[in-house]
């Protein structure tokens, strides 16, 4: 737990303190809620480019240490607004990160996020892990994006936390950074709808759904496509005059290639696009920012190349992942009362009426705020919007179930601005004041507000709750393990807590893919099965002996192949 929240502080700190710092050098004056977004990109690009300098994370450390220490003496009494700012902040920070923290509570432990819903954490605790003893990895080789495993290595060899503990952290610091982000969109509000909307903008529903299963790069993807669009606003309102207003929407875009490569591009690009197009920026102030986004991912240039033949893009290749079929757009409303975003309505405890209700309320709400918007000429959350819908028409298309989901994901907070903004703006606006006389027709909006809030946010405190959380700590021996049993047959001996407790079985199942495997608990452990050549226990740490004289007969270990591994069970 201590690990978990020294992380969650010290991304949060940073992050705020080095965004707010670029911020005041592109000229704002005043206290910026774009600062957290800019932070987190600055950061994945700092610790990228020197994670990899003697130390192998050490120097990561240290350069943000005392950057970001350089950036608070650089903004003391420097930044307006400060005071305002903490005010509205600090509720929408703190319950972010009780919300966050619920699958902890929940599970009773803490640990790597989303074990038996999605195995990817695998791969990247074992890339942090080649990456702080300075090795190569699979994912490093073929372009990977690997920005945010550069800030874990950092947390471990800075605060020497653990990589579970730094990536749980990181995962629960982005969700507290995206509410605090949206609060860009609403702090002219009332404290109330102010905060809600912030929540959840910030955690909607599928970008819930994928905190649970501990996807951290898609949510810090959707956390910087909304920074992107609400930087561009900024712009052309609060710091239009200044040569180097489009600066942080390019440093928000550096942060999306050292996180997701050039893939991050197509909604931040297409936003940008369909933006250009109705407002005619000032052609020097644009030319500035992409100068600035070129110089600082240029060094990236030759991995993002190496990563177009990443597995992920093939359009023949598995492309279900951990899903069980196409997801529906719909869910990118916020209304989906499922713990299990792969569900289809009516497969839960839920009756798939409630689905369809919570789809053509949410649906209206959107077509009110889209037209809202229009009137308001908010054209760069209108082009937002526009890029993460061509964004899913296209991977739904041209892509694969996977990548579409995770372009709903992506996009979902954008149709929660969109929903929300003009929603409470509206509400806020015709709302009677106390002890007049209620025009019952003037509720109509507020009472709307009151009821997709209450609805959303239901939804995604379900999703949170049923995230897994699995082992507390983590040790490449197994993955080391795998290539010296083949196919086995293997047997694991695992502590009861591991695996009743923990979820440790789909973690090892992942771990030894591609083999037969049985898994026992110490407590259960007796005669080897059929066959078994292997046998790996956890001793203060995981042994590997070999079965010198192997029984007969065919073995009853299953074969975990990579595709049954990766779709896990159902919660």
């Amino acid at each position: 737990m201590i690990g978990t929240y020294a992380a969650v502080a010290a991304v949060c700190v940073s992050s705020l303190a080095i965004g707010q710092a670029a911020v005041l050098l592109c000229g704002g004056r005043r206290w910026s809620w774009l600062s957290p977004a800019v932070g987190l990109a600055l950061l994945c690009a700092l610790c990228w480019a020197t994670v990899r300098l003697p130390g192998d994370g050490v120097v990561s450390a240290i350069v943000v240490l005392v950057l970001t220490l350089a950036a608070g003496a650089y903004l003391w009494r420097r930044v307006e607004g400060v005071g305002e700012a903490l005010a509205v902040g600090w509720p929408v920070a703190l319950i972010a990160l009780l919300a966050a923290s619920l699958p902890f509570a929940v599970e009773g432990h803490f640990g790597i996020l989303g074990t038996s819903f999605n195995p990817d954490m695998s791969q990247h605790l074992l890339t942090a892990d080649r990456l702080a003893e300075g090795h190569s990895s699979q994912l490093l080789n073929q372009g990977y994006p690997l920005g945010p495993h550069s800030i874990v290595v950092a947390l471990d060899k800075g605060l020497g936390i653990g990589l579970v503990q730094g990536f749980s952290g990181l995962t629960v610091a982005v969700a507290v950074l995206a509410c605090l982000t949206a609060l860009a969109a609403f702090a002219d509000l009332p404290f109330l709808p102010c905060t809600a909307g912030a929540l959840l903008v910030g955690v909607a529903y599928v970008v819930a759904s994928y905190f649970a299963q501990g996807a951290f790069k898609e949510t810090m993807q959707a956390l910087f496509l909304l920074a992107f669009v609400l930087a561009l606003r900024e712009a052309d309102r609060k710091w239009s005059g200044l040569p180097l207003r489009y600066v942080p929407a390019a440093l928000i875009a550096v942060g999306s290639v050292y996180t997701y490569s050039f893939p991050g591009l197509i909604w931040l690009g297409g936003a940008a696009v369909l933006w250009a197009i109705f407002t005619r920026p000032a052609a020097k102030a644009l030319g500035l920012a992409l100068l600035a986004f070129l110089v600082l991912v240029l060094p990236e240039l030759g991995r993002m190349i190496d990563f177009h033949s990443f597995e992920t893009f093939d359009p023949n290749g598995p492309g279900l992942g951990n899903l069980f079929g196409q997801i529906s757009p719909f869910e990118a409303l916020g209304i989906w009362p499922s713990g299990d975003f792969r569900l289809a309505p009516g497969d839960g405890a839920v009756p798939a009426a409630a689905y369809y209700l919570g789809i053509a309320f949410a649906l209206a709400l959107v077509v009110y705020g889209v037209v809202q918007l229009w009137r308001r000429r908010e054209t760069a959350i209108l082009s937002g919007l526009a890029a993460a819908a061509l964004a899913y028409a296209a991977a739904r298309i041209g892509g694969t179930p996977y990548t579409a989901a995770k372009a709903i994901e992506i996009g979902a907070p954008m149709v929660a601005l969109a929903i929300l903004l003009p929603l409470l703006n509206e509400a806020c606006r015709v709302c009677p004041p106390m002890g007049n006389k209620v025009d019952r027709r003037r509720l109509v909006l507020p009472a709307a507000a009151a009821l997709f809030i209450f609805a959303a946010g239901i939804c995604s405190l379900l999703a949170l709750a049923n995230a897994p959380v699995g082992p507390t700590s983590y040790s490449s021996a197994l993955s080391d393990y795998r290539k010296l049993v083949g196919e086995g047959p293997t047997l694991v001996v695992a502590p009861p807590q591991l695996l009743e407790e923990e979820h440790g079985a789909p973690f090892i199942s992942w771990e030894l893919r591609g083999g037969r495997v049985c898994i026992q608990s110490t407590a259960e452990a007796g005669k080897l099965p059929s066959g078994v050549r292997f046998v790996i226990e956890d001793e203060d740490g995981w042994t590997l002996r070999r079965v010198s004289h192997p029984t007969g007969g065919k073995s009853p270990c299953p074969l975990i192949a990579e595709r049954q591994a990766r779709q896990g069970p159902a919660r």
